[in-house]
């Protein structure tokens, strides 16, 4: 399988101390967890293209983190272990769970009702230094708004952790974000100028011309 382009590497000392990520997880097409009978209640197809773990696995997210960096990595609960596997392929070891997002919000499943996201974190090197606020709490209790959109709270407290420190959010929504170079679905990278949806594209096109 044809890879994605490579996220440019820039120099060492231009490479991110702080790379925050929302994967658009595949669910394989399955809608919300609600149970037999209980009809279409939505789920992450309906909302944005979704990719698949191996094809994530791809992206050289090493080849942007600096020697001493952290991954704050969302991840749905049904995608814990593939979250874990993930955060170790882009080349960082497993740390801990950094922050917990109260939803204030119930969903169906299938077995306890779903209320919380987990923003998991992993290390590259050493935690990078000069650190900022030691006593940033891990609870995020904040009303769940558009589909997958996270709570600006947990980047303001990412930021009160690492204000010096560069940082990039991957699978951005948002274009401009004081203090953060952005790409997504459709935010352009800075260096690439590309959407991560447009790298995608190209890459399906190359397939298909190749008969693959």
């Amino acid at each position: 399988m044809d890879k994605f382009p490579p996220l440019p590497a820039p120099a060492p000392d231009d490479r991110y101390g702080v790379i925050y990520a929302d994967p658009p997880w595949d669910y394989r097409g399955q809608l919300q967890h609600a149970g037999p009978g209980s009809g279409d209640s939505g789920g992450a197809i309906r909302h944005y293209p979704t990719v698949r773990l191996n094809d994530l696995m791809q992206l050289n997210v090493a080849s942007i983190a600096a020697d001493d960096s952290l991954l704050f990595l969302w991840a749905t609960s049904p995608h814990l272990d593939q979250a874990i596997d993930l955060g170790k392929a882009w080349g960082f070891a497993w740390a801990t769970v950094a922050f917990v997002w109260d939803k204030q919000r119930v969903n169906p499943g299938f077995y306890t009702m779903s209320q919380c996201e987990l923003c998991l974190v992993f290390k590259r090197g050493r935690i990078p230094a000069p650190r900022g606020a030691r006593n940033v709490r891990q609870l995020v209790s904040e009303p769940r708004a558009d589909h997958s959109r996270k709570p600006s709270e947990v980047r303001r407290r990412i930021e009160r952790m690492f204000p010096e420190q560069r940082k990039i959010e991957l699978f951005a929504r948002e274009i401009e974000i004081p203090g953060w170079d952005t790409w997504g679905e459709a935010v352009a990278h800075p260096q690439t100028g590309r959407s991560f949806w447009q790298e995608r594209q190209e890459r399906q096109e190359r397939q298909e011309a190749a008969g693959t």
